[in-house]
């Protein structure tokens, strides 16, 4: 925990525009020169529903949510369902206050609706507040808001008392406010802006504020982005031209950035009737030409399976977007996990061949986007994109210049009509498509109406040309070469490593992860050596074919090795022990699946009970949970 940052956490019904209010006042922090990075928390409903997005603001870099917050912004459920503590959701009403004390560091900021909220509702409120030294702030900002014109302004009316409480200038505020807002709400929401920001200064003694915005400088243009954002852009980069979905939360993010943004570039998108024919509609897709994918999660990627075995069988690329949530069946829709990662490595049918890969960073998910893609499209094989709602929904700056460039139109190892002239056909005409004996297990491909490509694209096992052969001989080598594509793609990976590293070379201790939680993991490893322990950590980002060497060479470079994710059943560290079995007894587990991220301080806690203070190799050492209960 440090002083040096602001983290702001603005909370009240879901529909009352908390996401667009806490997306404009990160991109006006970034603006001033800091770095920011958001967390997300909503419910599972169109409207009402208490939800609050934190943003963590620094002169320095932040990869993670912090420990906490400082600032409070409560602006109260407008479409509470019932305002009753005896309802089944309690008091909705209050919700967006009561529920966010818990949180707040010593010291820090509330500053609450008065035209909404009442604190004589929470109970020992008064209490709480003196306790730990809170600083209260009540206004009427829906009554402000209502005599202004609007009452959706009181969130502008919010970020100004922010502002005011704070020390932080309008100008950027009110620079994003211009270039977001037609002239028709611009100038009253500049106006109650401005209101609000001076009721606060006279009224208010802000001259030493109790908790202030740092200040910082960029030295290259940055950009404010979500996972979703960057898995996007990565794609159409990367020349995708086709996608079919389904909507299913989290990933209808993805899907819809692709859906606006792919007709500007002359490609398509197709909303169709359930998930199976989404996969279906991209295999054809990419079969006929086109760079292609398609996505969706848990229950709806279940129903990609079939699919999924049919672009393995057909060896047609194809990208496959997974966005975690928190399951089985619907479970939390809009609460993160990492337990689908299993489901993703083995669904589907018999000795499946694909390549799975979970990007931790947002910078991380553009380049993995575009990997995917190139690996899917010159092996000739499925990638599945691995992540979850955390990553997918948090913003974080990323510099403008990591983007910079060439995008990649290559379909692979496609030939041409000159070239489909010198390869094998049969007597009757047809392309061995499927040859035996390549390089890399990458068999050549025609597209369809090329002169001289004709073969059949079948589910069943298949000779050369694609007619279905049930020949053992032609079974094992079809299988072997299948296969060989696995060991070329990790030859490939291995020569550009991907993953994040962090602490020293000669650590004595070392923590693994996987996917979102790389940069929560990397600071709580900065924690612990300043704490004066020795430790390191490995962000794995390759699922399959999982690198092995490099995995290797972390846990015996260690002592013990603590693997942090997000799930029940420890399914990383089933993956690790899997493919090493021989490390298991220097492996412990540190777990959370309370639809809740990590937070640093919750890794330095569970680092220092499971390695330091118990003995990992006791049984009952092995497994580490993170309280169910709390944020």
């Amino acid at each position: 925990m440090t002083d040096d940052e602001l983290i702001w956490r603005i909370s009240g019904g879901s529909g009352d525009g908390i996401a667009s209010t806490s997306q404009n006042f990160a991109k006006a922090l970034m603006r001033s020169g800091l770095n920011v990075f958001t967390h997300r928390h909503y419910p599972s409903r169109i409207r009402g529903g208490h939800t609050y997005t934190e943003i963590r603001a620094s002169a320095e870099p932040v990869r993670s949510r912090g420990d906490g917050y400082n600032f409070l912004l409560a602006l109260g459920d407008s479409f509470a369902r019932n305002p009753q503590e005896g309802a089944i959701y309690g008091n909705e009403e209050i919700k967006p206050l009561s529920e966010n004390l818990d949180e707040l560091r010593e010291g820090g900021v509330i500053v609450y609706d008065e035209g909404l909220l009442d604190t004589d509702e929470i109970p020992n409120f008064e209490e709480r507040v003196e306790e730990n030294g809170w600083h209260v702030y009540a206004l009427d900002l829906r009554g402000l808001a209502r005599d202004m014109g609007r009452e959706i302004m009181r969130n502008t009316a919010g970020v100004g008392v922010t502002c005011a409480l704070t020390d932080m200038a309008l100008e950027h505020v009110e620079d994003l406010m211009r270039d977001a807002m037609p002239d028709k709400i611009l100038d009253p929401n500049l106006e109650i802006l401005e209101t609000a920001y001076d009721q606060v200064r006279e009224e208010y003694d802000v001259d030493a504020p109790d908790v202030s915005v740092p200040t910082g400088e960029h030295d290259e243009t940055q950009l404010l982005m979500s996972g979703s954002d960057a898995i996007a852009y990565g794609a159409l980069d990367e020349g995708c031209r086709f996608i079919a979905g389904y909507p299913m939360t989290p990933w209808t993010e993805v899907f819809t950035i692709m859906s606006q943004n792919l007709p500007k570039l002359g490609g398509i998108s197709e909303q169709v009737e359930d998930e199976i024919a989404a996969a279906a509609l991209a295999v054809g897709a990419s079969h006929a030409g086109v760079k292609a994918m398609s996505g969706s999660s848990g229950g709806g990627f279940a129903l990609m399976s079939e699919p999924l075995g049919l672009a393995e069988m057909t060896e047609t690329p194809v990208v496959l977007i997974e966005a975690m949530r928190a399951g089985p069946s619907t479970g939390m829709p809009t609460k993160p996990e990492q337990s689908d990662l299993e489901h993703v490595l083995y669904t589907s049918q018999g000795d499946s061949q694909r390549v799975v890969l979970a990007p931790g960073t947002v910078a991380e998910a553009y380049e993995q986007s575009r990997l995917a893609f190139r690996l899917a499209y010159e092996y000739q094989i499925p990638a599945i994109l691995l992540y979850d709602q955390k990553l997918g929904g948090e913003l974080t700056n990323v510099p403008k210049s990591h983007f910079d460039r060439e995008p990649n139109p290559a379909l692979g190892k496609t030939l041409s009509e000159d070239a489909l002239a010198d390869e094998p056909h049969s007597s009757d005409g047809k392309f061995h498509r499927f040859q035996h004996d390549v390089d890399e297990g990458v068999s050549p491909r025609s597209i369809p109406g090329q002169k001289g490509g004709r073969f059949l694209a079948t589910g069943n096992e298949h000779g050369p040309t694609g007619h279905i052969s049930e020949s053992p001989s032609n079974r094992v080598a079809q299988i072997d070469r299948r296969l060989q594509k696995l060991d070329a793609i990790r030859a490939d990976l291995d020569a550009e490593p991907t993953g994040s590293r962090a602490g020293p070379d000669d650590a004595e201790y070392g923590i693994l992860t996987f996917g979102s939680q790389q940069g929560t993991v990397e600071e709580a490893v900065g924690r612990l050596n300043d704490a004066g322990y020795a430790v390191k950590s490995l962000g794995v980002s390759d699922m399959l074919p999982f690198p092995t060497e490099e995995v290797t060479a972390f846990i015996e470079g260690v002592d013990e090795v603590l693997v942090v994710e997000m799930t029940a059943s420890g399914q990383f560290r089933g993956l690790i022990q899997k493919n090493l079995g021989q490390y298991g007894e220097r492996l412990s587990s540190l777990l959370k699946y309370n639809g809740n991220p990590f937070e640093p301080g919750e890794i330095v806690d569970g680092f220092e009970a499971t390695i330091i203070e118990g003995d990992a190799n006791a049984p009952d050492q092995q497994t580490t949970f993170v309280p169910a209960t709390g944020d």
